[in-house]
């Protein structure tokens, strides 16, 4: 372990782009054309996001998930501003959650995380959708295989920030 100086930060210069980017890369997946009948692709930007948060929460500033929810919202086609909300109290829950908790394992924010996406993908259906669209079963499959993947996302920002470190 190197000597930090105090006010300098611990992080080296690729450790400070690479959530971020990770996170636009995972909002870019959405363009990827598959062709389905329900719509089943989890939302890859947030679940990075929280993956990053949940990791490291010093990856990424407070107010990173306003412009990188606007760049989900400007990719994905959401009504403009809808990610950038969701995203941000997200963050804020899990900062509250945090100063809650003395300590949290891995089945704690695997449990933060598929709330905070089921938070998001109800509240993006409510603001997206009519009420009298029947998208309901759809989402919670949604939900069911976005919770489900958590781990495998967990376990990418887990071999990135590593791979950052070493470099």
């Amino acid at each position: 372990m190197e000597f930090v100086p105090l006010g300098q930060s611990e992080r080296k210069p690729r450790a400070r782009w690479l959530a971020p980017l990770s996170v636009m890369l995972g909002s870019l997946v959405t363009l990827i054309p598959v062709i389905a009948v329900v719509p089943f692709l989890p939302p890859f930007g947030l679940m990075l996001l929280l993956g990053w948060r949940t990791l490291r929460p010093d990856a990424m500033r407070v107010w990173a998930p306003v412009p990188l929810g606007f760049f989900d919202d400007l990719v994905s086609g959401q009504p403009l501003g809808s990610a950038m909300l969701l995203w941000t109290l997200c963050g804020l829950m899990i900062d509250v959650i945090d100063t809650r908790l003395v300590w949290r394992d891995f089945w704690q924010d695997w449990l933060i995380a598929s709330g905070a996406i089921g938070f998001c993908l109800i509240a993006g259906r409510l603001v997206a959708a009519p009420f009298s669209a029947h998208v309901d079963t759809a989402m919670l499959l949604q939900i069911l295989i976005s919770a489900l993947l958590f781990p495998l996302i967990a376990r990418l920002c887990a071999w990135l920030d590593r791979d950052a470190r070493r470099t």
